[in-house]
Parts: structure tokens; sequence; C-alpha cells
């Protein structure tokens, strides 16, 4: 395995990872992972994934399974039920330990692939304990002693100090159009138009005065500066 990547970038599909990889990529080699853990709408970030990552002459794409189904039970991410609305707050998403779960498959095997370090594309209006500096350093050291390296396999979030409307910005010039973060995709893979994250990715188009070329399901898409 030694030699894939120099960074071993996590990647969902959404719009803040694409521009993280993007950026990586201008800077030397990584190898884009995505972890699998049966949320519903995996199928639809695979589809459009593979398609950016196509697009942009990516790697090819490492998938690491991490189920979830025994912690997490009829949790609204694996039974599709009441997704979390265009109105609720962020806290509303939140996934019991998710950035600790990601790291842990991840982080083994970027260590063993030989990686110098982990990419991922938290915002700076992350809420949540496992999206904190503070943590990612915890997380870095410890992957290090784990799997006897020595010393920490750092973990860069480069996108931490930004807010949505500046990762769209960002962007510029990045296929946009094939990238994805809804909480209740449509069975054709479209975004739903109704969910928070949806909303959030609306408003992050709008506030950086940049045309959102997503198709919603219900609504229109949505012009610079349309809500």
């Amino acid at each position: 395995m030694i030699g894939i990547g120099k960074r071993c970038v996590l990647v969902s599909g959404g719009l803040d990872s694409a521009v993280a990889l993007a950026e990586a990529m201008r800077e030397g080699p990584v190898a884009p992972v995505f972890v699998r853990s049966g949320l519903v709408w995996e199928p639809a970030e695979m589809y459009w994934l593979e398609r950016f990552l196509q697009t942009i002459g990516a790697p090819p794409l490492v998938i690491l399974d991490v189920p979830v189904e025994d912690l997490y039970g009829a949790h609204w991410s694996l039974t599709g039920d009441e997704a979390p609305g265009a109105e609720s707050p962020d806290e509303a998403v939140y996934l019991p330990g998710r950035n600790l779960l990601l790291l842990s498959k991840a982080g083994v095997w970027a260590a063993e692939a030989g990686c110098e370090s982990i990419v991922m594309g938290p915002l700076a209006a992350n809420p949540f304990p496992d999206g904190t500096r503070a943590f990612f350093d915890a997380m870095a050291v410890a992957i290090g002693l784990a799997m006897g390296r020595g010393d920490r396999l750092p973990i860069h979030t480069p996108l931490a100090g930004l807010t949505k409307a500046e990762v769209v910005r960002r962007a510029a010039g990045l296929p946009v159009e094939l990238t994805f973060s809804c909480l209740a995709p449509t069975p054709d893979h479209r975004h739903c138009g109704a969910c928070n994250k949806c909303a959030e990715r609306r408003k992050g188009f709008s506030e950086a005065g940049v045309a959102d070329p997503t198709e919603y399901a219900y609504g229109s898409r949505a012009g610079a500066g349309s809500t």
C-alpha cells in the first residue's frame, strides 16, 4: 500500500470536502477516501462524488466501511424519517462521534498506506465537540501512538476558519454542480431542497453572490442573491 498518496483526504461528496481535495491536489499527491456507514444519503453522495473525481482528474477513490446501525439504531440518518428541515439549528444534524469514527478507520488506513497526513473539510461554523482543533490534535497523537509511528499523524483542516460563502467563492472553476449535500435525496439522487443541508447550501451560494447550479427537487435552481 505504500506510495498510494502522501495525504489522505476524507471526502463526502459535499462542497467543503470537494474544495479541500482540489486544493490538496494542487499541492501534491493525494488519496481521496470515502468512509461508508450506511447513512441514507450515501448512495447519492457516491453517485455525485465519482463524477466529481473523474471530472477533476483525481486519483481512484478508496472506500472504507464503518457501519453505525448498531450504534445509532433508529436514528433519522439511517431510516430517512424526519430529517432535520430547513429551519432546524445546526445542532439538529449531529451524528454522535462521527469524526471519531471516521478518523479511527481512516487513520489506520492512512498510516498503513504511508500517508504523511489526513485532510478534512470542517468549516468555522461547526458546533460539534468532535469538530474542534483540540479533538483533531488529540486524534493525531492517538493515531500516531496506536500505529507505532513514534509521532502524530497530522490532521489538517484547511477550511476551518471559513464560512460556507467563502468556500463557495474558493470553489470558483470547480464543477460544483457535481457536489452533493442533502439529508433526504430523491430516488434519482437530486437534492431535496427542503432539509437543513440544502438550506445551508442555498444560503452559502446566496451570500457569496454566486449562481447556484444545484437542481433541487422542491424549488427551482437558486440564482445569485436568491434564498
